[in-house]
């Protein structure tokens, strides 16, 4: 699967004639947020508010959330086609139509402007759940199967990275979703969850602030905004490259010639025997009262 981001998109409700005869903008211009305020999207859709300066018309931001952005996308899809509403979503826009009954076609009812940003999904977590890194996160979680994380939505992008992860990593995490960002963003801080599964832009000034912890990212190359938080695939990137030694003629002839049987596989299946060794040497203690000298 590839890494996933949060795309920042802004399109128009399709243009079936012209603005008209009078130069562009000449009222004021309203952005539809699929999602409430606070969020990623909406954070980046009042900087681009900004335009209102070199536009000389007023750009209203309008917070039209619900049904994990389905109410915002069609309403800006619905709005009258005369390029003064201008839909500021993610890539929802692109995935909800195969996971919900979508009521609009997305390709024949908005026309794309301009992708504005991209910014990495991040695993957070709180303080108080006591985990540092990933590695720490899954051996949690063996332990405590069915650790809720939070999302800003239903099924998306947020969602997928986590499932994804957990899939890897032989875990089971269960998905809270919320309204979106920034309600979801509250209940994290407050530790009424412990996980969340979010875009970075709000969660940054908390991560600094040593309120959240980042375990995480989801784009291939850190991101410039966090260039300590390592990737989904750094976490990954050393087992694979293990096995692929493993897979070279010469490095297996090695290992076979000094009484050695190479075994390599996955970082779930290793965890496992890692468990299994560890509760055994327990119960072997115990039962043959063995002591350190």
């Amino acid at each position: 699967m590839a890494m996933l981001r949060v795309a920042l998109l802004a399109l128009l409700a399709a243009m079936a004639t012209s603005a008209g005869a009078q130069e562009w903008p000449s009222r004021p211009v309203r952005f539809v947020v699929p999602f409430p305020a606070g969020g990623s999207t909406d954070v980046g859709a009042r900087l681009v508010g900004d335009l209102s300066r070199s536009l000389h018309q007023q750009i209203v931001v309008e917070n039209k959330s619900g049904a994990n952005g389905n109410i915002g996308i069609e309403t800006a899809a619905r709005s009258v086609a005369d390029g003064y509403t201008v839909l500021v979503t993610t890539d929802a826009v692109s995935s909800n139509p195969h996971v919900y009954k979508a009521n609009i076609d997305p390709l024949k009812e908005l026309t794309p402007v301009i992708q504005l940003a991209r910014q990495p999904i991040v695993l957070a977590s709180h303080p108080s759940l006591g985990v540092a890194s990933l590695a720490e996160l899954i051996a949690l979680a063996k332990e405590q199967p069915g650790l809720r994380y939070a999302t800003g939505g239903g099924v998306g992008a947020q969602h997928m990275v986590a499932q994804w992860f957990a899939s890897i990593a032989g875990i089971k995490l269960e998905q809270v979703p919320y309204r979106g960002g920034a309600p979801a963003i509250n209940d994290l801080i407050a530790g009424h969850v412990k996980l969340g599964s979010l875009g970075s832009t709000p969660l940054i000034p908390h991560y600094k602030a040593g309120t959240l912890r980042l375990l995480a990212q989801s784009t291939q190359a850190r991101s410039p905004s966090l260039p300590e938080v390592p990737t989904y695939q750094e976490a990954a990137r050393l087992n694979s490259a293990i096995n692929a030694a493993l897979a070279e003629t010469a490095i297996r002839d090695g290992f076979l010639q000094s009484g050695q049987e190479p075994v390599g596989g996955s970082v779930e299946a290793f965890s496992q025997l890692f468990r299994r060794d560890f509760d055994t040497y327990a119960r072997l203690v115990k039962e043959l009262n063995i002591k350190a000298d």
